[in-house]
């Protein structure tokens, strides 16, 4: 499976991947830090990232959570990940979605151009309702790739997620079907 929207693409992690991943996270490890979990040297090993490629293969063949690799479309260049986590069915049919990118790409719209690819999936394909995110309110260029991406805000969460030792509030936001524009104008995709 690949969805493609102009610069970059994304598909489900292979297990050829584990070398880029660990690439990426190694070079981008002082750069997340403050947007993540506090990781144990051991995560930024192959073999941690072997797990986390495996895990993220299988909880995508049982639906519970769809994680994508992010290339850069001219030189297939991994630059990051956009996963939908969380997925619960039932009356709710909601997942959240998390992302990160490569320092030396910010600023370029790639990221957006993934969530975008990332919702068409979730909407499309996983026929899920509702996708939320939540970004710590300091994250500015986060919360600048959701409203592009047309998600809303829907309020703050005190002491939501323990990012970095600290327990950080968090803007909700969410997008769902009917909201969702659909506009697949750049987009490219095939199962």
């Amino acid at each position: 499976m690949l969805l493609q929207e102009q610069d970059i693409f994304i598909r489900p992690y292979e297990l050829t991947d584990v070398a880029a991943l660990l690439a990426l996270r190694l070079r981008n490890r002082t750069f997340l830090e403050p947007f993540e979990p506090v990781r144990s040297d051991l995560f930024f090993t192959a073999e941690e990232q072997q797990k986390q490629v495996e895990s993220a293969r299988a909880d995508f063949a049982r639906g519970s959570a769809f994680a994508f690799a992010i290339f850069l479309t001219d030189n297939q260049q991994m630059i990051g990940r956009v996963a939908l986590s969380n997925v619960v069915r039932g009356a709710w049919q909601n997942a959240t979605i998390g992302y990160f990118l490569d320092q030396q790409h910010n600023g370029k719209g790639y990221m957006t151009q993934a969530v975008k690819l990332a919702l068409r999936y979730a909407f499309r394909e996983a026929n899920l309702h509702r996708v939320q995110a939540a970004i710590m309110p300091r994250n500015l260029p986060s919360i600048k790739v959701v409203q592009k991406a047309g998600f809303r805000y829907e309020g703050t969460s005190l002491r939501y997620l323990l990012i970095n030792g600290v327990w950080e509030d968090h803007h909700i936001y969410a997008l769902t079907s009917e909201e969702w524009d659909g506009d697949e104008s750049d987009l490219s995709y095939s199962i």
